[in-house]
């Protein structure tokens, strides 16, 4: 079947606006008479629900954590793209829109990044008026850098923090609509389950993590705002209570799941160093304005750095190899992050890995410092730098940065039209819960612009449009359909605390991610993934069998919380596995070895696979259904990416 995304008609530059025209408004005073639910408060909910409630909505938030400061939107360190042109150097709105396009391999939506790229300017004026202490000139005007994917600076910083400093600009906003009222925060309060009244989302079903208590809360519409699940591969950068469980439940209820197999791999991760680790750390993409990728051209002298009888600084310059920079001159450093990532991969496979491991390639400062002085270098990256000395005990000053590429976001997630809405009407998905703005790789400094453009400037528009259409009829708390909502998440609660098996939920979680990062990670075969499906079966199987969940509902209990969480994990990784089986074709960082150019790079099969994948959920154990949404390019012209 295929999807109508409700892509406005006209000229691209003037979609937008058109649309927002066109769109049915709410009378200020009816406004009054709307409960609007926003599940997670990171940029997209907290922008969110801050927006609505100053339009006169009144909002409740859901966060799991203890504050919505702890969201994981803070851990964006680099910065966050607008296409201003402050630097004069040849950016606009449209080359924005043609190098995410581009970035994303043409695998997104042109209407929604363009739309994307249009609002970006207004983003930064945005926070600008919130105090968010972007980094600036001398001369006091806003100072930018450069990421990945992009031959102009349009990256807006403050420091290497940039996403903790705009979300206490979201965080600001969102208490200003707490004191007057507007919005009432729920905070660890984890969502469990959506209630879908006639096909509409009327409301969801929450546990109470301090006291177990489940209940429900009704909503002329819900708004997810969730995040990713690159936590599917257990190790990653994202934060160890970053889960699927919000988007998967609503999934389960409707909402098709899009491109699930698409995830991002970052470039510049602080490599692992055992089985000991939770989670992994990224040292921020804009490291690689200064810093230069490298690795020894010979295994010999790889050999001796992993066994320290040779340093990196002893390396001579003619036995190094700046494979980047002689790859892809053009773009050098600054490549995309998939092609980064697969160009590190090559260079380890190829037995020319540093470190103690060996899984690691260089990111060398020594010219930046020599060239600008190191306490430039400092002012530039110092929070980095540090963080990167308090978790190697390396100088990075001194020596280079050992990395290696690391899950980082993910593109997939619940799919939605132009609205944000996805297939169950009432029920939108914002920011890097859905799937709609970066097609097969995301560029860097994107993830809070589109949070952020979701939140402030898309959703109180088109939510709007459905809210004017449903009326502001109060929602019926008694309906039969939020009791037995509750009902079905107090029986998954009981069969999660039944298990009394031996082996721990966190056990099951590395080993699916163990199966995901080797047969659904970086390089795909048709073998690979046919085995990874069942060898995810297999474990599910085995969780509901084995695992054991200790403790009670009516209590602080981490080890349920994670139970029900990994249980997801594993549904939402054999989808994963069939949505990539089913992409015969190498797109963005998803390389199917299979489908690869002379030159080793990653070829597309446009006559095939031009789509976004929708699933629609059929039922426990029943093989998922496959919708596809066909991507017109009127404005850009589909060719092989090349950096060089």
């Amino acid at each position: 079947m295929t999807l109508d995304a409700k892509i406005p008609q006209g000229p691209l530059a003037e979609k937008w606006s058109k649309h927002k025209f066109n769109l049915k408004l709410v009378n200020p005073a009816n406004k009054r008479k709307y409960d609007i639910i926003v599940v997670g408060t990171g940029l997209a909910g907290a922008s969110a629900a801050a927006t609505l409630a100053e339009l006169g909505y009144n909002v409740k938030a859901f966060c799991f954590q203890d504050s919505p400061r702890r969201a994981h939107s803070i851990a964006a360190q680099g910065g966050i793209n607008a296409a201003k042109n402050y630097q004069n150097d040849g950016d606009s709105v449209y080359r924005l829109f043609y190098d995410t396009i581009k970035g994303g391999d043409y695998r997104a939506r042109e209407a929604n990044v363009y739309r994307l790229a249009e609002v970006s300017v207004n983003i930064i004026d945005q926070c600008v008026a919130q105090g968010v202490p972007f980094a600036r000139e001398y001369g006091g005007l806003l100072d930018n850098r450069s990421f990945g994917g992009a031959q102009v600076s349009r990256t807006f910083y403050a420091r290497g923090q940039t996403g903790q400093q705009l979300l206490l600009g979201a965080y600001s906003a969102l208490n200003r609509q707490i004191h007057h009222g507007k919005v009432k925060l729920y905070t660890r309060h984890e969502m469990l389950d959506v209630v879908v009244i006639d096909g509409h989302a009327k409301g969801i079903v929450t546990r109470n993590l301090k006291t177990g208590e489940i209940d429900t809360h009704s909503g002329h519409a819900v708004l997810l705002c969730t995040g990713g699940y690159s936590n599917v591969f257990y190790l990653s950068t994202n934060a160890i209570g970053s889960n699927v469980t919000a988007a998967w439940r609503a999934h389960k209820r409707g909402a098709y799941f899009g491109n699930p197999c698409y995830t991002q791999i970052h470039p510049t991760c602080i490599p692992v160093t055992g089985d000991h680790q939770s989670k992994l750390t990224l040292m921020s993409e804009s490291l690689r304005n200064d810093g230069r990728v490298w690795a020894p051209k010979t295994v010999e002298v790889a050999e001796q750095l992993r066994k320290g009888t040779l340093k990196a600084n002893q390396i001579k310059e003619e036995d190094r190899d700046y494979f980047l920079e002689r790859k892809y001159p053009a773009f050098g450093n600054l490549v995309p992050r998939d092609v980064a990532s697969r160009n590190a991969k090559e260079a380890v496979d190829e037995g020319k890995g540093v470190g103690g491991s060996g899984f690691a390639v260089f990111l060398d400062f020594a010219d930046a410092i020599q060239r600008l002085g190191k306490e430039t270098v400092a002012a530039k990256y110092g929070n980095l730098f540090d963080m990167y000395y308090q978790i190697t005990d390396e100088d990075p000053y001194s020596q280079p940065m050992r990395i290696y590429p690391a899950v980082h976001y993910t593109m997939g997630g619940l799919w939605v039209d132009y609205n944000l809405s996805t297939t169950v009407p009432g029920l939108y998905a914002l920011g890097e819960c859905n799937f709609s703005d970066h097609g097969a790789n995301r560029l860097g400094a994107s993830a809070l612009m589109q949070g952020l453009a979701d939140g402030y400037f898309v959703i109180p528009y088109t939510l709007g449009d459905y809210l004017a259409t449903v009326g502001p009829k109060p929602i019926d708390k008694n309906h039969p359909a939020f009791e037995q909502t509750k009902q079905d998440v107090l029986a998954n609660v009981k069969k999660l605390l039944s298990l009394k098996g031996t082996k721990t939920v966190n056990e099951y979680h590395r080993d699916l991610g163990h199966i995901m990062w080797e047969y659904c990670g970086m390089a795909r075969t048709e073998e690979g993934l046919t085995k990874a499906k069942q060898l995810i079966k297999d474990l599910k199987a085995d969780f509901w069998k084995n695992a054991i969940v200790t403790g009670e509902n009516e209590e602080i209990n981490a080890s349920l919380e994670r139970a029900g969480r990994v249980a997801d994990f594993i549904e939402l990784g054999e989808l994963m596995v069939t949505d990539a089986l089913m992409r015969r074709e190498s797109c963005g960082g998803h390389f199917r070895v299979e489908s690869q150019t002379e030159e080793g790079e990653a070829l597309r099969d446009d006559e095939n696979f031009a789509f976004a994948a929708a699933w629609e959920f059929k039922g426990e154990n029943i093989e998922e259904e496959l919708h596809k949404e066909e991507l017109i390019f009127e404005n850009v012209k589909l060719t092989q990416r090349s950096y060089k």
